[in-house]
């Protein structure tokens, strides 16, 4: 794995394409706990969100020094994929694509748990402003459905340093969303 990701931070696509293989299945989780978080403001598939965030990342010649960067990176590219859709779908919604639809067409009712996709994609830029390394962590934790444990193993630090770090990413995402 070391040395597909050497080659494709080394700009060979080939490996690119492989890496993206051999991570293929972890990276479709990630994309379908986007779509479960999105509250059924989304009528794209997991697959169909994972391959846009494909081309979007190899659009970009982005280099990733290791797995967990490129997760990261990879998630971080779903969410936006997903935000860009919801603005799009909202703004259709208020009448800058205007279409007449049936009783069929309608969606089910949001999700009274989901998440404002929108405010917290604004929050999260706020806070990765802030302090990096915390929004690196909601990404793995939120979007990426990473245990702390796991993301303790990841950053080589212990498992409190990681639920305090996950503590102060709450209150600060909290204290943003419910500014007004």
């Amino acid at each position: 794995m070391a040395a597909a990701v050497a080659r494709a931070e080394a700009g060979d696509g080939a490996a690119k394409d492989a890496l993206f293989a051999a991570l293929y299945d972890e990276l479709h989780r990630i994309a379908q706990a986007h779509v479960r978080r999105s509250g059924g403001a989304l009528t794209i598939s997991p697959t169909t969100l994972l391959h846009e965030a494909y081309l979007d990342l190899a659009g970009r010649g982005a280099a990733f020094p290791d797995r967990n960067r490129f997760l990261g990176y990879a998630s971080r590219a779903m969410r936006g994929l997903v935000i860009d859709y919801v603005r799009h779908r909202a703004a259709r919604k208020r009448g800058g694509d205007l279409t007449f639809t049936s009783l069929e067409d309608h969606h089910a009712p949001r999700d009274e748990n989901s998440v404002d996709l929108e405010r917290l994609g604004s929050a999260l830029e706020e806070l990765a402003s802030v302090d990096p390394q915390l929004a690196q962590l909601v990404d793995l934790k939120f979007f990426c459905g990473f245990s702390l444990v796991e993301i303790a193993a990841m950053r080589n630090v212990s498992e409190r340093t990681v639920r305090r770090d996950w503590a102060q990413a709450r209150t600060l995402l909290h204290q943003s969303l419910h500014e007004d």
